[in-house]
């Protein structure tokens, strides 16, 4: 009520760099679903405490019924 209401910024940005033609190649990549190969390396990456308790859980199940 009595402070100062904060006043919005505005920001007037122009590239210095656009290529519209590159921007429309991209557009085009996506919609094909080409990815770069940085998006599939955090893909292959697996928690390895995941693969232990999985095994840990599998060997739980062959001693509970009696297979060892």
């Amino acid at each position: 009520m009595f402070m100062k209401k904060p006043q919005y910024r505005r920001f007037d940005y122009t590239p210095r760099f656009y290529k519209p033609e590159m921007d429309e190649e991209e557009r085009r990549k996506r919609k094909l679903g080409f990815r770069t190969s940085r998006h599939y390396k955090n893909r292959k990456a697996t928690n390895p405490v995941l693969w232990l308790v999985l095994i840990i859980l599998i060997i739980f199940i062959l001693i509970k019924f009696g297979h060892f």
